[in-house]
C-alpha cells in the first residue's frame, strides 16, 4: 500500500462544528531561434499527436477484491488507519468488490474513501457485515465526516443496524441494507446532514442527532425522528408531510432524476452503466431485472492517472473518449473542455482537480447529456473567476430529453491550503440536474480567513428549467446561491452563512443586513423550492444581524415550501426567514424560525 499521505493528518480544529455540542503545471514549448534563411523556410507540417488508448489498469489506489481474496479486512483497516483523520490529506482510495458474498467484514471509511460493488444490482455483491462511518477521530462529533461514499452493495449488518454517521459530501447510493441504518455517531454526538438515493433500507432509519437530511427515490422500512429539516422525494415508506413538527417535507415523487453512472463488471470486462432518465420517479431503479439504461466499455474511456496534464485529458476528450479519473490529485493548467454530447467524466475515490494559475477547472459546452460525477474541485491559490461552468454564457438549447447531470461533484475553497474563486459553480445550460453537491468555502483547515479564501458566490444558475436535488452550499462571502433562470426548482437546500465575517459592515448589502443564502433574481417569474434551511454562526462578531435567509420577488409563481432559519447558539441572529416574512431568531436556544408556505 503506497503511503500517499505521510503528513496528512490534521488535528480537529475548534470551530462551530466542534462547539455544536453546546447548542504539475504544463510548461510551454521553448522557442528555437535559427538563422534568417531558416526562419524564412516553410514550416514543417505539424504531426498529429498519437492517439491515446482507451481502457487500462485502474492504478494502485483502486483496490479490487473478490470473495477469495486473502486478508481483505487487514487491507481495509490499513486504508482506514491512513485516512481516518486525514481531512485535508492527499490520500485517495476506491475499494471495489466483485460480485459475490463476503462475510465478517467491517469496512470503516475515512476521508476520500469510496466503497462500491461491481455488480449491475446492489444484491449482486453482499457483505455480511458493515460499512461504517463513525466519529472516534473527532471525539464523537460527526460534523466533519466529509468526502466518502458507499455505492451498489447489499449489507447484512452484524448487529442488525449499520452506522453511517456523516456530514456533507458523503453519499449513500444504490445500497440495500437488510436491516436498519443509524445516521448518528456512537454516543449520539452531533451530525450535520447527508444524502441517500436509489437505496432500499429494509428496517428503520434513525437520524437521531442529524440536523438535516435528504432522501431521494428510495424505499425504507420506517423513519424514526427529525431535528430541523428532513426531506424526502420519491421515497416509499417516507413519513407523511408534517413540517415543521415533525420537520418532514415529503414529495410523493421526484420530478426528474437520472441516477449516477457506475463502474461494474460484465464477466471480466469493466463497463460503465448509464442509468436512464426518469420522470415523476419513485422508489429504486433496480430489483426487478436489469436496470434501465445503457453501458459503455472501459475501452471508450481514457483511464487517467494523477500527474497527467490537462492537455492530455483534453486530447482524450477531443479524440472522443470519456474520462475515468482514478484516485489522486490532478493539477490543471487549462480547463477541461467537454464539447461532445453524452460525454461521461467519472471520478473514483474522490479524484481531485486543482486549477492552477486562476483557470476554470471544467467547462461544458451547450450540448446534450453530459454526465459529471464523483470528483472534487479544489480552488487554487490564484483566484479563478469560476471553477465549474455548465454551458457557456447565453446557452439556450433545449436539453429536456437528455439533460446534463452533475452528481456528487463537490467544490472546496480553502481548507487544504489557500484557495480563491469569485464564483464556484455557474449553470448556464437549460434543464441541468444538480443531484447532490456540496459547494464549500472552508471554515476550518489551512488557508482560511475572510480574505484568505475569498469566494463571493457559491452557485449561480442562469439557465432555465434547472433542477437541484440535494443542494448544499456554505460560507460564501456574499450570496451562497443566486438563481436567475426561469422555472428553477430546488428540493432540499442546506446552508450556513460564513462564520468569519469580521463585523456587520463586512456583510452589509446596500441597505440590507447581510446577503441572503438563497436569492431568486428580480426578473424571475417562476421558481419553486421545498425544504430549505439556512443557519448562522457569526463567531467572530456574535452581534451581527442577518436580515433574512431567503430573498425572492413576490409573485404568485415564485413559491417556497417549508423554510427555516436557525441561529446556532445565539452567534448572530436573523430578523426574518424570507424577504420580510417570518419571525426573528432570538436568544441562544438554537430553535428554528419557520415559514411553511410563501407567499
Amino acid at each position: 500500500m503506497p503511503d500517499s499521505s505521510p503528513s496528512s493528518s490534521h488535528p480537529p480544529q475548534v470551530g462551530r462544528r466542534t462547539l455544536l455540542g453546546a447548542a504539475a503545471a504544463a510548461t510551454a514549448a521553448p522557442v528555437v531561434l535559427g538563422s534568417a534563411s531558416r526562419a524564412a523556410a516553410a514550416p514543417a507540417p505539424r504531426k498529429k499527436p498519437r492517439a491515446l488508448p482507451g481502457g487500462g489498469d485502474l492504478g494502485p489506489n483502486v483496490l479490487v477484491f473478490d470473495p477469495s481474496t486473502p486478508g481483505i479486512q487487514a487491507r481495509l483497516d490499513e486504508v482506514f488507519r491512513q485516512q481516518e483523520s486525514a481531512q485535508f490529506g492527499t490520500g485517495r482510495y476506491a475499494l471495489l468488490f466483485k460480485p459475490g458474498t463476503y462475510s465478517g467484514l467491517n469496512a470503516q471509511l475515512g476521508f476520500y474513501t469510496s466503497i462500491a460493488g461491481l455488480g449491475l444490482s446492489p444484491d449482486d455483491t453482499t457483505i455480511n457485515g458493515d460499512v461504517t462511518v463513525d466519529a472516534g477521530w473527532f471525539n464523537g462529533n460527526a460534523t466533519q465526516n466529509f468526502w466518502r461514499s458507499a455505492e451498489n452493495l447489499a449489507l447484512v449488518p452484524a448487529n442488525s443496524t449499520n452506522r453511517w454517521a456523516v456530514a456533507q459530501a458523503a453519499p449513500f447510493r444504490r445500497m440495500h441494507v437488510r436491516g436498519g441504518l443509524n445516521l448518528a455517531p456512537s454516543g449520539y454526538g452531533w451530525a450535520s446532514g447527508g444524502y441517500i438515493a436509489d437505496s432500499r433500507i429494509d428496517g428503520q432509519i434513525g437520524p437521531y442527532s442529524q440536523q438535516q437530511w435528504y432522501t431521494r427515490d428510495s424505499a425504507i422500512g420506517s423513519w424514526l425522528n427529525g431535528v430541523w429539516n428532513m426531506v424526502f422525494s420519491g421515497v416509499e415508506g417516507a413519513p407523511a408531510q408534517s413540517f415543521p413538527n415533525p420537520p418532514y417535507t415529503t414529495l410523493a415523487t421526484t420530478p426528474i432524476s437520472r441516477e449516477k453512472p457506475f463502474l461494474y463488471l460484465q464477466g471480466s470486462e469493466y463497463r460503465v452503466f448509464l442509468p436512464e432518465k426518469r420522470t415523476n420517479a419513485r422508489g429504486v431503479t433496480w430489483g426487478n431485472g436489469t436496470p434501465r439504461g445503457t453501458s459503455l466499455p472501459l475501452t471508450q474511456f481514457y483511464v487517467a492517472r494523477p500527474g497527467v496534464s490537462a492537455a492530455t485529458l483534453n486530447q482524450a476528450l477531443e479524440q472522443g473518449l470519456h474520462l475515468l479519473l482514478t484516485p489522486g490529485i490532478y493539477h490543471l493548467s487549462e480547463p477541461l473542455r467537454i464539447n461532445r454530447a453524452n460525454t461521461v467524466v467519472l471520478g473514483l475515490g474522490y479524484a481531485t482537480l486543482i486549477p492552477d494559475g486562476g483557470v476554470t477547472a471544467v467547462k461544458v459546452a451547450d450540448v446534450d447529456g453530459v454526465r459529471l460525477a464523483g470528483f472534487l474541485v479544489d480552488a487554487g491559490p490564484v483566484n479563478s473567476p469560476t471553477l465549474l461552468e455548465i454551458g457557456p454564457r447565453g446557452a439556450s438549447r433545449d436539453h429536456s430529453a437528455n439533460p446534463t447531470t452533475v452528481q456528487d461533484v463537490f467544490i472546496r475553497i480553502g481548507g487544504a491550503g489557500p484557495g480563491k474563486a469569485t464564483t464556484s459553480m455557474v449553470v448556464n445550460s437549460r434543464h441541468t440536474i444538480i443531484d447532490h453537491t456540496w459547494v464549500w468555502r472552508a471554515d476550518h483547515g489551512d488557508g482560511v480567513g475572510w480574505e484568505t479564501n475569498r469566494a463571493d458566490y457559491g452557485v449561480v444558475v442562469n439557465g432555465d428549467d434547472v433542477l437541484a436535488t440535494g443542494l448544499f452550499v456554505e460560507h460564501f462571502n456574499k450570496y451562497d446561491v443566486q438563481w436567475f433562470g426561469q422555472r428553477g426548482r430546488t428540493i432540499f437546500f442546506q446552508n450556513e452563512k460564513a462564520y468569519d465575517a469580521p463585523n456587520q459592515a463586512a456583510i452589509q448589502n446596500g441597505s440590507t443586513k447581510g446577503y441572503a443564502a438563497y436569492r431568486v433574481g428580480d426578473a424571475v417569474t417562476s421558481h419553486e423550492g421545498w425544504g430549505l434551511g439556512s443557519y448562522c454562526y457569526y463567531n467572530v462578531d456574535p452581534t451581527i444581524v442577518q436580515h433574512h435567509g431567503f430573498a425572492a420577488p413576490v409573485r404568485p409563481d415564485v413559491r417556497f415550501h417549508n423554510l427555516l432559519v436557525v441561529s446556532l447558539g445565539g452567534q448572530g441572529q436573523y430578523e426574518c426567514v424570507i424577504n420580510d416574512t417570518g419571525s426573528p431568531t432570538s436568544g441562544t436556544s438554537t430553535v428554528p424560525s419557520t415559514v411553511v408556505s410563501y407567499p
